[in-house]
């Protein structure tokens, strides 16, 4: 029997740790081709993606017989030590080191065909996960994978082509996305002399997609102007070269790369448009390069960094001291990441949290003065810090420059710039009551004007409440159908009792109050058929302005007299006078009745106001859950309108989100 012709030798521990779960993803799989692709010399690397199919083909300078037995197929050859470290052509930095990257491919195919062209030289093989696991069982540490005819190889030009078939999982990512990831897992894609394509279309610097996101940038090393130019249109507010050397306990170690900080946080969140677990990509990360080659996933995840500024930071780092060819490999077993104790790795985290100190500080004053910049272009803004004084427009400055550090929409951002106009307006006031105790009688006009302040400001703060009311109001009149609003209006109204009554604004009562209460109204016959009770809501108590108030819907759609309604209510009433009787009290009662249907008395505008009256002594007010809406937005409204030009700070209030508005318009 004839010797075979190809042959690799491997120990099945080698197979299960370092081939068959060597990489989970098919872009970190490419990766290693890729990589074996640049230390051949190749200049073009094509990648085709098809239905249950990967072909890669590149243009290196291919492999004949021996090259394939004693380099590709020998698991373990080390290329540092038996060649050049350089290749011979472009005398490049080679990217291998173990020989053990080809068995990443085992990781996604069953089946992996193997075409390359030396020379006149042509061969071929294809190798089977299942006859390699036969194999090894068969015989302990030896396979030979099938050698293709040469009338079986299509390659007909110097390079290599490796095909992929009964892919293990379903390719998910589209080309688009497979050209992101392999764009960010190299910095030698896209030079002078080594071009990728995907499905006919070049990986560029474009496919990276987050410098144009880059608001400010530090970039180290010889060079390193050229990641400004990969901006493009979308240039940095700040730029700024740091020194390319970062040195650690008297030691120095060659950076490359840069940091830089997005716009909005929420940039950093991408996700590409599949299904695919693996296309999801959090760019909130700084990657460590080696030899132009992802070596580590993030170094950010190191450190316990909690600054609002972590948030924003995206980076690449190029530290090739980490990959050097006469020190021991500081990458793990699965290739993807370094060990973390290594000294050089623990050197370059030193490096790192010292940069990242500096940028935190100069991230800060950046986005304060942005802050202030953005809260000026509003008039009303402007016009208002031009009224204080020096020193309390720095601080004035300083807490816009904290808003414009926050990711907000504007409308938010409007709203925070009126809050601080009002906080800031506080502190003032504060300090000017803090001054009472250096009034004399020369100067007790500055008592008017501290109070004057003071009531600028709380018309301000309860001006806006007021807004957020109104707002409440229209939707119930504008929103809720006739049928709906007694659910409506019982769900929020027992919290809100501001809707009843502007003076209503928090309930006092205490727990066992209600308790007592509660108790007292169940032993109550209030008249009501079975029907009716059960249809009935129930009856709540609260305590608000120093009365206690029973508050009781009525569905909407049911017609009381006057006559029912006290014979109901007027249990309740007296239940209630006789425990605040009980704990010493003398406090006024109140029951408030909502109802759907005018009472059967009410035939006539004059017979309504009488039966008010009427109800009105027995301490019972009726209310209809239209009158309710309307009343409660004619009393809000009413409020506005006569305040409306009132107060310094409050019309600064009102002109920052109209100021706000036309400067977005233009």
């Amino acid at each position: 029997m004839d010797k075979p012709k190809y042959e690799m030798r491997m120990s099945l521990n080698v197979l299960n740790h370092l081939g068959l779960n060597l990489y989970s993803n098919v872009p970190a799989v490419l990766s290693e081709v890729v990589a074996n692709s640049w230390d051949a010399d190749a200049t073009h690397v094509d990648i085709v993606i098809e239905s249950g199919k990967i072909t890669i083909t590149d243009d290196g300078h291919g492999m004949n017989e021996a090259d394939i037995n004693e380099k590709y197929l020998n698991v373990g050859y080390e290329r540092r030590k038996a060649e050049p470290r350089q290749t011979a052509r472009y005398h490049r930095t080679v990217m291998g080191r173990k020989g053990i990257g080809k068995l990443s491919l085992f990781s996604i195919a069953e089946t992996v065909n193997v075409q390359t062209v030396k020379g006149e030289e042509k061969s071929g093989f294809v190798m089977s996960v299942a006859k390699i696991r036969a194999a090894i069982e068969r015989a302990g540490d030896t396979y030979h994978p099938e050698p293709l005819n040469e009338s079986e190889i299509t390659l007909d030009k110097k390079g290599t082509q490796i095909i992929l078939t009964d892919l293990k999982k379903r390719v998910y990512q589209a080309p688009s996305a497979l050209r992101k990831r392999l764009a960010r897992r190299f910095s030698i894609i896209g030079t002078d002399n080594f071009k990728v394509v995907i499905n006919g279309k070049p990986v560029t610097i474009e496919d990276l997609d987050y410098f144009h996101k880059l608001q400010y940038l530090w970039h180290y090393g010889e060079g390193s102007e050229k990641y400004q130019e990969y901006c493009r249109l979308e240039k940095p507010e700040h730029a700024q070269k740091r020194d390319g050397t970062f040195t650690v306990d008297g030691v120095d170690y060659d950076v490359r790369g840069w940091i830089g900080t997005v716009r909005q946080s929420g940039n950093l969140n991408n996700k590409d448009a599949d299904n695919d677990k693996d296309a999801e990509d959090n760019l909130n990360k700084i990657v460590v390069m080696v030899r132009g080659k992802l070596a580590q996933e993030d170094i950010l995840e190191d450190f316990s960094e909690g600054g609002l500024y972590t948030k924003y930071l995206i980076g690449e780092i190029h530290a090739d001291f980490l990959d050097q060819d006469d020190a021991d490999d500081i990458a793990t077993t699965s290739r993807q990441e370094i060990i973390k104790d290594d000294q050089r790795y623990r050197a370059l985290q030193k490096g790192v949290r010292k940069e990242l100190k500096y940028i935190q500080s100069r991230w800060t004053e950046l986005r304060k003065e942005k802050g202030d910049e953005e809260a000026r272009q509003i008039p009303a803004i402007a016009e208002w810090l031009e009224g204080l004084n020096r020193g309390e427009r720095q601080k004035a400055k300083s807490l816009f420059g904290k808003i414009g550090q926050l990711t907000l929409d504007e409308k938010d951002k409007v709203g925070l710039y009126q809050q601080c106009v009002l906080a800031f307006e506080s502190i003032r006031y504060k300090g000017e009551l803090e001054a009472l105790d250096q009034i004399t009688p020369e100067n007790l006009d500055a008592v008017t004007q501290i109070f004057a302040a003071l009531d600028d400001i709380e018309a301000s703060l309860y001006y806006r409440i007021v807004q957020e009311r109104l707002r409440v109001i229209e939707t119930l009149h504008t929103q809720v159908a006739d049928n709906a609003k007694e659910k409506v209006v019982q769900k929020y109204l027992y919290e809100h009792l501001w809707l009843l009554d502007p003076s209503w604004d928090r309930a006092t009562e205490t727990p066992l109050m209600e308790q007592n209460i509660q108790s007292e109204f169940a032993k109550l016959d209030a008249g009501l058929t079975d029907e009716e009770q059960r249809g009935r809501y129930d009856i709540k108590y609260k305590m608000t302005s120093g009365k206690h108030v029973i508050i009781e819907l009525k569905r909407a759609n049911r017609v009381l007299s006057e006559y029912d309604l006290v014979a109901q209510v007027g249990k309740y009433r007296n239940a209630l006078l006789k425990l605040v009787e009980a704990i010493g009290k003398n406090e006024p009662v109140e029951v408030v009745c909502i109802v759907g249907k005018p009472l059967t008395e009410w035939n006539t505008p004059f017979q309504q106001e009488e039966s008010k009256k009427s109800l009105a002594v027995r301490d019972i007010r009726v209310v209809l859950y239209d009158e309710l809406i309307e009343d409660a937005y004619r009393s809000y409204q009413a409020f506005l309108d006569k305040n409306r030009e009132a107060g310094r700070v409050f019309r600064f209030i009102q002109n920052i989100e109209t100021d706000a508005l036309h400067t977005n318009e233009d």
